[in-house]
């Protein structure tokens, strides 16, 4: 885990790096892009919940068929 020293040494070498005017959009773009992998990430743990969840309730609601009965 990163000490709050650690943070500070990272913020002062980016701020030499990149200076002070270019660090807010650096940040704006990495907040965007953390979104949208938490976005995705979201996205893709919930599509099989929604799956299972279809499946559950095809199952508590029969059509009014009966199935075929099989052959030996």
């Amino acid at each position: 885990m990163l000490s709050p020293w650690h943070l500070i040494l990272i913020a002062l070498v980016a701020l030499v790096l990149f200076g002070p005017n270019k660090l807010p959009e650096l940040g704006r773009g990495f907040g965007k892009m953390f979104r949208e992998f938490k976005d995705a990430t979201t996205g893709a743990l919930s599509g099989p919940r929604d799956a299972d969840k279809d499946a559950v309730q095809s199952l508590d609601e029969p059509d009014g068929r009966a199935a075929e009965p099989r052959k030996p």
